[in-house]
Formats: structure tokens, sequence, C-alpha cells
């Protein structure tokens, strides 16, 4: 039950970046000491420190009360200032993490290397790597525990998997408390950051024709200052309005097709739309993301589709509920 709980917060924390590490899976880790919590952290963007490289560094500071000098999520740093420490300086320590620690040297070093070398108590894992390449570093381990909520760490890692061989479509949507769309913003200032957030780390978002007529966007980040995305746009006639922000974004593609062949591709697609896209799409949707706000509207709008949904992880955004699921049969 013990190993449960942790698993369970490294897992909470791992959702916080689903999608953001694109194209690395989402992935928690805890450490502990003598049961008490030293960390609980997250990878947070691909090419930066894995979740249990900075939950070790984070452990280091409680540990020692100092603080590093260096930015932890510089993974080559990090992996270099751990091996570093005293041999045994994590000898009564604990690690708790979401996914097998990973054995090849990538754009950052090998994990599992390092935890060999650190000699920790225990490594608790959730479930093994299922990639072939990435996946055995276990096996340089001691004292190792395999399988603590499994079948959770699995769902965790479901858009990466999916990536692995073709599109995965994720479906944005947001509504008021009573179901209705439009009528300019909904979201909080938080859950319009996170969505461009996952603007930027998509390769491409996908919108309807009626979108574009009507609500003339722009769909960039500016809410987080990245660069925005290219954008394609799913319509039988090519009859837009060049002049509305949309088309006028530096540094974006933008493509107007009926053809949804390039969801063959290995790649995450970001969808935004209304009731017309999500129809015509509903085949094609992986997981939809929902942002609910606490409030009541009198707007007509509304997703008018009959779909069964099956709740996979809900967190809060500022007031608003933001709720990860995926259809389902039942």
């Amino acid at each position: 039950m013990r190993d449960s709980f942790y698993m369970q917060l490294a897992l909470d924390k791992a959702w916080e970046y689903q999608g953001l590490t694109y194209p690395n899976p989402a992935v928690g880790a805890v450490v502990t000491h003598h049961g008490a919590i030293l960390a609980i952290e997250a990878h947070q963007q691909a090419g930066s420190s894995h979740a249990e490289v900075l939950a070790l560094i984070e452990s280091y500071q409680r540990l020692s009360g100092k603080r590093v000098t260096f930015d932890p999520s510089d993974a080559s740093m990090a992996h270099h200032f751990l091996r570093t420490l005293p041999d045994g300086f994590f000898a009564e320590c604990a690690i708790y993490v979401t996914l097998e620690p990973c054995s090849h040297e990538g754009k950052t070093p090998s994990c599992a290397s390092l935890l060999s070398q650190l000699n920790l108590l225990r490594v608790i894992i959730g479930m093994r790597d299922p990639i072939v390449g990435h996946d055995g570093g276990a096996k340089s381990l001691k004292r190792v525990s395999i399988g603590v909520l499994e079948e959770a760490c699995r769902t965790l890692i479901e858009p990466f998997m999916i990536w692995q061989t073709r599109a995965f479509v994720l479906f944005k949507l947001a509504q008021t408390s009573n179901g209705r769309i439009g009528g300019g913003y909904l979201s909080s200032p938080h859950s319009l950051a996170h969505v461009h957030q996952l603007r930027a780390v998509s390769d491409c978002v996908l919108i309807g024709g009626n979108t574009v007529r009507v609500d003339r966007p722009t769909l960039d980040c500016r809410f987080t200052g990245q660069e925005a995305p290219d954008i394609v746009i799913y319509s039988h006639t090519d009859t837009f309005d060049r002049t509305i922000p949309l088309f006028g974004v530096p540094h974006r593609r933008v493509e107007v097709t009926e053809c949804l062949a390039f969801l063959d591709t290995p790649s995450l697609v970001m969808v935004e739309g209304g009731e017309g896209m999500l129809q015509a799409l509903s085949e094609k949707i992986d997981w939809l993301l929902l942002y609910q706000t606490p409030k009541l509207s009198t707007n007509n709008l509304t997703y008018n589709i009959a779909m069964n949904l099956h709740f996979l992880h809900q967190e809060r955004k500022d007031v608003d509920l933001m709720i990860w699921s995926r259809k389902s049969n039942e």
C-alpha cells in the first residue's frame, strides 16, 4: 500500500506535463528517506533532465541544506553533479519512477547507469520500458520492484506509444458547467496558457473550415511566448480570407486539405474546433482534453454529439477543471 501511495504521487506529477514532453513520454518520480518524501518531480521537456534526475537533485538539496549552482534541467550537468557525490549519499533513500529508467545514451545520459552508481536503498518502477533498445535499465539495478500501479503507468504513456507509429490525435474543447461553448474566452488564464504550451509542442493544430470563417482565429502561443504551431485546415473548399490573423503569423505553415492521410505519420496533432470537427473526426480522435469553467451560459452553442468518455485524469487549472479522457465503447 505504501508503494502504491508514493507511485500515485509520481503519476499525478507526471500528468501535469502530459503532452508537453513530446516526443518523450510523461514520467514522474518520487524520492523518499525513511518514508519521508524528499521530492516529487516529473520530466518536463524533451532534451532536459528526466524525472529521476530532477527528483534526486531536489533530494540532495533537501538532505544537504545546500542549493545547486546550475540549472537542474541541464541533464549533462545534473548527471555529472550527482555522480560526484560521496559514496552512499542516497543509501537510505528509495526512488519511485513510473517508467523503467532509460538504459540508452541519447540527448540525455542514461538514468539507469546513474541509479546503479548511486546505489539507492530501493528502486520501485511502475512499468518496464516498452520500447526495444530503451528497455533493460532495471537489469543494472539492485533491490528493484517492478509493476506498482502498472496499468495506471501504462495509461500515462499511451500517447507516447501511439505517436511511435501514427499521429496521436488530441481534441481540445472548452465549455461552461452547463455544456455551452462560444462567446469569447471561457477558460481561465492558467488554462489558456496550458493550451498554448500544448500548441507549441504539437506538430500541427488541426481546425475546420467553419472555425476559420466564423471565428477568424489566430491560434498562436502569445500567452506563453512560444513559437506558433503550423495549421492544417480541414475543408472541402479553399475560400478563406487570407487577411485574417491566422494567415499572418510569422514562421508558420498553413495548409488547406480535405485529406487526413497525414494522420498516418507519427506525430502529435491537436484539434481545436466545435461540433462539426468533433463529428467529422470522431473515429480519428484518441483522447479528448476538456477544460470546464465554473460558469453558466445562455449561449446556444454546444457539442451536440453522443459520445461516451472514460475519464483518465483530472486536475485544477486555477478555477477550471481540466479532464483528460478517451472515448469509451461502454
